[in-house]
């Protein structure tokens, strides 16, 4: 039986408590992983009506009822990592709704192990655990 693939994202309580305060206010946002440019590689948070998700973009799950994207050339070279989203001190992203918050999302991330890769690959490709191969 194949084992249950862990979460490509997760947040910390520090994150979550940010997410609700931002809720507060725009209830209906999302993140997008950002590649770098401008605001470096900051998790940026905005307004779901105001990003446009690209067919080249990958859904990595939610947090905190929130889903988290990233573009696919990004997502190949993490594709191996749990992105965690944190906070820290600091001012957010220039079009981040973090910003002026005296608070910022930050991306902090760890390798799957070698057992997570494999379920994370099988649920990729629709393995279902029932065979093949034997024994």
């Amino acid at each position: 039986m194949t084992a249950v693939p862990p979460p490509r994202v997760v947040a910390t309580e520090a994150a979550e408590a940010l997410i609700a305060e931002i809720r507060d206010e725009h209830p209906d946002i999302l993140f997008h992983q950002s590649g770098g440019c401008c605001d470096g590689s900051s998790p940026m948070c905005f307004p779901t009506a105001e990003f446009t998700v690209g067919d080249s973009d990958v859904r990595l799950g939610e947090v905190a009822g929130v889903a988290v994207w990233i573009s696919r050339p990004q997502f190949e070279a993490w594709r191996h990592t749990q992105i965690i989203l944190d906070v820290v001190p600091g001012r957010g992203g220039m079009f981040s709704l973090d910003n002026g918050r005296e608070r910022r999302f930050l991306t902090r991330s760890r390798a799957f192990t070698g057992e997570e890769m494999a379920a994370l690959d099988a649920a990729e490709r629709g393995d279902d655990g029932g065979g093949g191969g034997g024994g």
